[in-house]
């Protein structure tokens, strides 16, 4: 939904269960109408799809997207946003580290995305943009060496430029402006702004000019700005809480290289300070939320230097002192507080802070896809959950 005629708000639908396309229509159906008529009335709702890759071939069968845009049509909604990130199962089975399978040195990862802009552009309403999150590259722990993960980068970085190669065409073809939104996120090849940064000045930059200015016949500049149109950040508010990063920083850092943010992921982490006299209660708040599905690492600032633990598990079984932690877990973005542990909201508020006098992003999605796992005492029906959310999130906006 359109708000102040700048921001388009939306959830991410990978909160539903869907790997194939039967059951992504049939819980779009299920849930989309009840939000939409308790977050934007009869305003057009907008969508933020997430389809896994067999949900996406099934989309591209027979008359399945024409069906789709029939009943986007007729109940007032929109896609303009897409989750790539996930390609496989999400719901129901462990996914842990599988999360970034396969990867972007696959070429089932570039012919899955690949086939999401197909679909997103014969989607998209006229005017407006529309972008695609995605992996950041691959998962740190698959490579032993810097070697490896330099590799790793490389490879990334030559298929991306077959994505830039063809949302360039689209936009000649069909005018819609789309964007590939890479998400840094905890143990990723990619986990914070300077290895952002680190990625696309040093890799995908050089590469791009090499791959692309013979195929497009442009110069050295026109490619780099081509890329910077088509290659952005998503920048996800609980991750980068987890890296320590402040908005305003990750921003300005982007906006001095002329890098975009694509979309803004309105999420928060959880935050653990351990206060005097409370460390075992804190201790046992915390244990409610060790579930196996996810990978739910854990940060800490040490010094100037920020120290993951790769899962939730290994912090619990040590039970070490600490000051301050922070757990890649979405959170509900209403709370600030509950039972004895904290959010990340702060980081949220401050990141709306600044789009008040910056215009970042128009792309905002709220992400909290671990309903399903919360503790019981944060469980609630999800209908209202996520319209509690967004309606939360537009009178920050408003």
């Amino acid at each position: 939904m359109l708000i102040k005629d700048t921001y388009h708000i939306t959830y991410c639908s990978n909160i539903h269960p869907g790997e194939d396309w039967e059951t992504t229509f049939s819980n779009i159906k299920k849930y989309i109408t009840k939000i939409k008529k308790e977050v934007s009335g009869s305003s057009p709702f907008g969508i933020g799809l997430r389809l896994s890759n067999n949900a996406s071939e099934e989309l591209a069968v027979g008359d399945n997207l024409s069906d789709f845009k029939k009943w986007l049509s007729d109940n007032d909604c929109y896609v303009f946003t897409m989750n790539g990130f996930p390609y496989g199962n999400f719901h129901n089975t462990i996914v842990k580290e599988q999360v970034h399978a396969p990867d972007w040195t696959t070429n089932e990862r570039l012919v899955y995305t690949k086939r999401l802009f197909t679909q997103l552009d014969l989607m998209l309403p006229n005017g407006i943009s529309g972008g695609i999150s995605t992996s950041p590259i691959s998962y740190k722990h698959w490579f032993s060496s810097k070697n490896d993960i330099s590799k790793a980068l490389k490879k990334g970085a030559e298929q991306l430029c077959e994505i830039v190669e063809q949302l360039y065409a689209i936009e000649k073809t069909s005018g819609n402006y789309l964007h590939l939104d890479i998400e840094p996120e905890p143990d990723g090849l990619i986990e914070n702004t300077k290895e952002f940064l680190d990625f696309y000045l040093n890799f995908l930059l050089p590469i791009g000019v090499s791959i692309l200015r013979p195929k497009l016949n442009l110069d050295a500049l026109e490619i780099e700005n081509i890329i910077k149109r088509y290659i952005t950040l998503c920048y996800d508010i609980c991750h980068f809480s987890l890296a320590y990063e402040n908005p305003e920083d990750t921003f300005q850092a982007l906006e001095k290289e002329g890098i975009g943010v694509g979309k803004i992921q309105v999420s928060a982490a959880l935050k653990i300070l351990f206060e005097k006299g409370k460390e075992g209660a804190i201790w046992n708040s915390l244990e409610r939320f060790d579930e196996p599905t996810y990978l739910h690492q854990v940060t800490e600032k040490v010094g100037g230097n920020i120290k993951v633990y790769n899962d939730l598990p290994i912090i619990l079984r040590k039970k070490e002192q600490h000051k301050e932690l922070r757990a890649h877990f979405h959170v509900p973005i209403f709370l600030e507080k509950f039972d004895n542990l904290y959010s990340t909201q702060d980081q949220i508020l401050n990141t709306l802070q600044y789009l008040k006098n910056h215009q970042v992003s128009n792309h905002l999605e709220v992400e909290t896809y671990t309903w399903d796992v919360l503790p019981n005492t944060l469980k609630v029906d999800i209908t209202q959950s996520i319209a509690r959310e967004l309606n939360w999130l537009k009178a920050k906006l408003e």
